[in-house]
């Protein structure tokens, strides 16, 4: 599998699936919101393949601030869609993968909270993966 990635591509997906973490940890704000970072951290930093790679380069310039959960889902829910988008592009089956990381993450982040994710964290997880399905 043969695929080729810009800086800026990389960074695109650096952004979508950390951001996807931090919007489903921002949701959380009445449970664990550090407990779901972290776990969804965990998860992307397990990711295989040239993602995976992408995944755990040390990057500068990932830019995941926001005054509002509002603020942070305008940048990361497009940065989603064009993750998969510019993969799909390039190897559909390093988009699948993509994915199935993000999702992957943002259920270890859901499962970091006792008993069932809150009514927000599973509204976040809906957006997070129809932003993935948009491409």
């Amino acid at each position: 599998m043969s695929i080729t990635l810009a800086d800026q591509d990389k960074h695109t997906l650096r952004t979508a699936a950390y951001g996807a973490v931090s919007l489903l940890a921002a949701a959380d704000a009445a449970g664990s919101p550090h407990k779901a970072a972290t776990h969804g951290s965990i998860a992307l930093a397990s990711a295989t393949g040239p993602v995976g790679h992408v995944l755990a380069e040390k990057s500068r310039g990932v830019q995941l601030n926001g005054k509002s959960v509002a603020e942070l889902a305008d940048h990361v829910l497009p940065a989603l869609t064009a993750a998969v988008s510019l993969l799909k592009k390039q190897e559909p089956a390093e988009a699948d993968n993509f994915r199935g990381t993000v999702i992957v993450a943002i259920e270890a982040a859901a499962r970091s909270r006792r008993g069932q994710p809150s009514p927000t964290m599973t509204e976040m997880s809906r957006k997070i993966t129809e932003a993935l399905d948009a491409a």
